[in-house]
């Protein structure tokens, strides 16, 4: 017998579910006794193992030599997809390691329920690609081979905040005009849903959808912004040449800044190139800081690093950042005042989004009667109190924000696909 579930693949955390016997949906434990897996794979260069989510961390934040891919799910429908990456003597393209992630889920899967999956639902964001719809295509086509590589004969696929409304659906004792805020590692998904008990039981729930929206920024986004803003101006951003006509190039502090970017730093010429900014630089001792990370593979330890500042500020009002690098040390302050003003031209977007979605809806803020927060970036205080400021008479709903979309998912699984 073979059985269905539901597949959260996601920027940063992945989850795995499925209806168990009672009805109910569950997420299946992935790893360590947790039901979310980091997104994370190291390719191990000592042991030649491929380790993943939380091992993968732990390998790499232990110096073990490898290659740490994550923010796998950004490549997407990208001009990055048709990169390949090298790997000891291979190289290996973006969908091979994506499938390979996927293929670990679900054999970690199978292992505990003792069965094949071989039908699933996955996930997937409004958008995958901003204002391209050829794109977006490409990039769900991308994910859909990957998958079925791994042996899904039958796969379809649901919108996230979508999914995060069936799971919350199941609490509701009436009828509810909800907005789901799914505030994901990559992406920003928005839909206005009504649900209800007598709702929950239909087949064709597309009546009930009143509309639609997302855009493609998430925590990684916010990682980056607060690196930008904060870090990356003691490795020289923003400084100028000796000559005085010049700013540093910025290409080189966004890829250091982002997670699915950092292994572009990782070649000879990338380094020739930071040595030769290096001798052009006022800040030349800055810049040679930037040098050593990148010779030392750092990059991904940084942005790890930032985004622990980035958590940390959902509960303390200062940070002190101070990152090793030989023996020199990258040290900055970051405050909620910071993180604020990095990230207000993204909010912004957010909320031009929002007010979008409930206009193609036809109603107003106030016809609105829940607001789902789902999704690990509304922990964010900077983004999730400017958000909950645009419905102050709705009812505020957090789900399991890591879990929610799984949970959901494993539901349309059941509908869809029976078993």
């Amino acid at each position: 017998m073979t059985l269905s579930c539901g597949l959260d693949f996601g920027t940063s955390n992945s989850t795995l579910g499925r209806v168990g016997d009672n009805g109910a949906p569950q997420l299946l434990t992935l790893e360590a006794g947790q039901q979310t897996m980091p997104s994370v794979l190291f390719f191990g260069f000592e042991d030649d193992r491929i380790h993943y989510g939380r091992a993968a961390v732990a390998e790499y934040v232990t110096g073990a030599d490898g290659r740490l891919m994550r923010s796998l799910k950004s490549v997407l429908g990208t001009a990055l997809f048709a990169d390949t990456t090298r790997v000891k003597a291979r190289r290996l393209g973006f969908g091979e390691i994506i499938g390979t992630y996927v293929g670990e889920l679900k054999r970690r899967a199978e292992a505990e329920l003792g069965q094949r999956l071989t039908r699933v639902v996955m996930g997937r964001p409004v958008h995958f690609v901003d204002d391209d719809m050829e794109a977006d295509k490409a990039a769900q086509g991308q994910l859909e081979a990957a998958v079925r590589a791994q042996g899904f004969d039958e796969i379809a696929f649901q919108f996230e905040p979508i999914a995060a409304a069936l799971d919350y659906e199941r609490q509701v004792s009436g009828e509810k005009l909800a907005l789901i805020v799914d505030l994901g590692g990559g992406t920003s998904d928005f839909s206005l849903v009504r649900v209800s008990p007598e709702r929950a039981g239909r087949g064709d729930r597309s009546d009930d959808i009143l509309a639609t929206a997302g855009v493609h920024i998430g925590g990684t986004d916010f990682d980056r912004l607060l690196a930008m803003s904060r870090v990356m101006p003691e490795l020289g951003l923003g400084s100028r040449t000796l000559d005085g006509k010049r700013h540093l190039p910025v290409a080189p502090y966004n890829d250091l800044s982002t997670w699915h970017r950092i292994n572009r730093l990782y070649d000879a010429k990338a380094l020739r190139d930071l040595r030769s900014t290096m001798r052009e630089a006022i800040e030349s001792e800055k810049v040679e800081t930037f040098a050593m990370l990148v010779e030392d593979r750092l990059g991904h330890r940084l942005i790890g690093a930032v985004e622990a500042a980035k958590i940390a500020l959902s509960d303390e009002e200062t940070v002190a950042f101070s990152f090793p690098v030989r023996e020199r040390t990258i040290e900055t302050a970051m405050s909620i005042t910071h993180l604020g003003a990095a990230l207000d031209g993204s909010i912004a977007k957010l909320e031009r989004t929002i007010a979008e979605t409930v206009q193609l809806a036809g109603v107003g803020t106030g016809d609105v009667d829940s607001l789902i927060l789902t999704g690990g970036s509304t922990l964010v205080p900077a983004v999730a109190n400017r958000l909950r400021a645009l419905f102050p008479d709705a009812e505020v709903i957090r789900t399991d924000v890591l879990g929610s979309v799984g949970l959901g998912l494993a539901l349309e699984a059941r509908r869809i696909f029976g078993s």
